[in-house]
């Protein structure tokens, strides 16, 4: 009964992950480009599947497309993303150079790791809450009894702390990464 509860946890960390993956830290990341999405032959695709993503120094990614004519429209994706890098096209490649972040901007990266750590412990504590909606309806309609209700709810209060905590020490870590670059 509790691993559905327990999943939708599991995934409101695995959202957390994912979005700071996407957290340029001022060292070469080639997971920013996960979500860019280049036009090819009329398909919008992935753009790790048109090409070499390739990081030869700690703060550049070369993009190397299978074929030539995609440069443009690489180019033009990067470009129309949110990643906020300026693509520099050699004729055989793409470029991205990564600027050193300045001490403001590291601040303000850490806010919003936190803030998006914050919306993760929501997210984990919302599935308490329903948890022990569902715990209240099944001692109301006299499915369990009332003290397997207390002890689903304090199971569902454990995997709520063993989250939070997870939650804490992602953010603690994604944060110093960013004051340490």
């Amino acid at each position: 009964m509790l691993e559905q509860f327990e999943e939708k946890m599991a995934k409101s960390l695995d959202s957390l992950e994912n979005e700071y993956s996407n957290i340029r830290a001022g060292r070469a990341n080639p997971n920013i480009l996960n979500k860019i999405k280049v036009e090819y032959y009329g398909v919008p695709t992935p753009l790790q599947q048109v090409g070499n993503v390739s990081v030869p120094e700690a703060r550049t990614i070369v993009i190397t497309p299978w074929e030539a004519s995609l440069l443009k429209e690489i180019e033009k994706a990067i470009i129309c993303s949110d990643i906020g890098l300026t693509p520099n096209n050699d004729g055989k490649s793409i470029i991205l150079n990564f600027p050193e972040l300045t001490e403001e901007r590291r601040k303000d990266l850490v806010k919003d790791i936190k803030k998006k750590g914050e919306n993760a412990k929501v997210a984990v504590r919302n599935v308490r809450r329903d948890a022990n909606d569902y715990f209240k309806k099944q001692f109301k309609a006299n499915e369990i009894s009332e003290d397997e209700q207390k002890d689903y709810e304090n199971k569902v209060q454990k995997l709520t702390d063993k989250y939070i905590e997870k939650i804490d020490s992602t953010i603690e870590n994604k944060s110093n990464e960013i004051m340490t670059v």
